[in-house]
């Protein structure tokens, strides 16, 4: 049997930090006690004055198997994942082909089976046509059922009124949105393109996919809903009148309307497309600075459930195209953690909030068994973090297989010095354990 002791590490678990030991047999955490004694056999790390955090879930990924992996793949993207101390991640459906079928999904589960390093669950694609294989869907064993209620990367928006209402009626699952509406962005480009021609700046993303088109979007998904009494689950929240729309009250095992605020929406903000230009170009775009402090108030009020990276990579000569032409989306889920930790650093979260939203919330919105927490008898998926090392990033540390990524030469203070997925060493001191193969995710539903 597989022991790992790790000695005197500072433990950040359900709003407490404590300085504690941890034992790891096989696949789970043992034991959690102030003095363990080493047991025969076990490996033992030295954590004083480390912390320790359970492995980060993040609830939305793009890994662009199958179909486009020139840009990423299960392998390289989980890699970069346990990195980032994430040890499990749900990753989107808009690959190629979509993923709309029950066949398809479970091709994608054989290829994470074998190939992904982390943790895993993927969701199934809502379309105009599929609520018939959405009807088939067995809740405990898939993260979710996503809709495009506007489009992105790919071309799976759902715009039927009449399959939407069929969608959110049938689903069996959490139904999480990707909330836009197409129309507003459709005129405000168009508007701008008699403007400027192909020569649109960047800076206008984020009047083309205004706060308009967002809020539309969301009120007309709460309103179904509601309609249809589904959990509803809103990705990427980018503006501060939509965080209004989501409750601060009620506790979140009650709530059937969910939201997630992404760590690039926290970070930057319309001045920094003066500089990154198209490679922080995303959707929903990134606004104006008013909406990022709002974003961070409703996420430490709890409006906001759960941090999530959207993980979303496109090579550099995508990217490198001008404004009509450039891909939306940033690999991310390397350095989300390190985001937080900034903001940690700068006095505006603190340790115990970055777990419960990336960690705890995450686990108990999906109900995902066994994992998100630093508890006896649950999963060793661990992260170890030394808070005040500082580093760069640059290309010798970057694991996206787009390589690059918009905080190049950027220096960060805190960073992950081990990651564990299910008690396996699978990262540590800046190298991956190739060899670690992560677990299909099981939901308590």
């Amino acid at each position: 049997m597989r022991k790992i002791l790790i000695k005197n590490i500072t433990v950040v678990n359900e709003g407490k930090s404590f300085v504690s030991d941890l034992l790891i047999e096989d696949k789970y955490i043992a034991r959690i006690d102030s003095s363990i004694p080493k047991a025969e056999g076990a490996a033992e790390i030295d954590g004083t004055g480390k912390h320790l955090i359970p492995g980060i879930i993040d609830d939305q990924v793009h890994f662009r198997e199958p179909g486009l992996t020139h840009k990423a793949d299960i392998a390289s993207e989980s890699a970069a994942a346990v990195a980032g101390g994430v040890t499990s991640f749900m990753e989107m459906p808009n690959t190629n082909p979509p993923t709309v079928t029950i066949d398809l999904l479970e091709e994608k589960y054989s290829i994470a089976a074998k190939t992904s390093i982390a943790n895993y669950s993927f969701y199934l694609g809502g379309s105009n046509d599929n609520v018939e294989e959405v009807k088939k869907v067995d809740p405990k064993n898939i993260c979710g059922l996503k809709i495009f209620m506007g489009s992105s990367t790919g071309d799976m928006l759902v715009e039927n009124e009449d399959a939407l209402k069929q969608l959110f009626t049938h689903s069996p699952t959490l139904i999480a949105v990707h909330s836009e509406n197409d129309k507003i962005i459709s005129d405000n480009l168009q508007a701008h393109f008699e403007k400027y021609g192909e020569d649109i700046p960047i800076e206008a993303h984020a009047e083309i996919r205004n706060v308009e088109a967002c809020i539309k979007s969301t009120e007309r998904a709460i309103k179904l809903a509601e309609e249809s009494n589904a959990h509803l689950h809103v990705l990427h929240i980018s503006t501060k009148e939509e965080a209004e729309l989501f409750s601060s009250t009620i506790p979140l095992n009650e709530k059937k309307l969910t939201a997630e605020v992404c760590a690039h929406h926290l970070w930057f903000d319309k001045n920094d497309y003066q500089t990154l230009g198209t490679k922080i170009k995303c959707n929903p775009a990134i606004k104006d600075e008013t909406h990022k402090p709002a974003l961070l108030k409703a996420l430490l009020n709890n409006r906001f459930d759960i941090i999530g990276s959207d993980h979303a990579p496109h090579t550099l000569d995508e990217k490198q195209n001008k404004y009509l032409r450039a891909p939306s989306g940033l690999p991310l889920v390397q350095h989300t953690l390190n985001i937080l930790l900034q903001l940690y650093h700068q006095q505006k979260i603190s340790l115990e909030k970055i777990v419960e939203k990336m960690c705890h919330a995450p686990a108990e919105l999906f109900q995902i068994d066994r994992r998100g927490f630093i508890e006896e008898g649950y999963f060793a998926d661990l992260a170890i973090i030394d808070l005040n090392k500082k580093w760069s990033v640059n290309q010798n540390n970057i694991l996206y297989k787009c390589g690059w990524s918009p905080f190049e030469e950027f220096e960060f203070t805190g960073r992950v010095a081990d990651t564990f997925v299910n008690g396996n060493h699978a990262y540590s001191n800046g190298k991956i354990n190739s060899t670690v193969n992560g677990l299909r995710m099981a939901f308590n539903r």
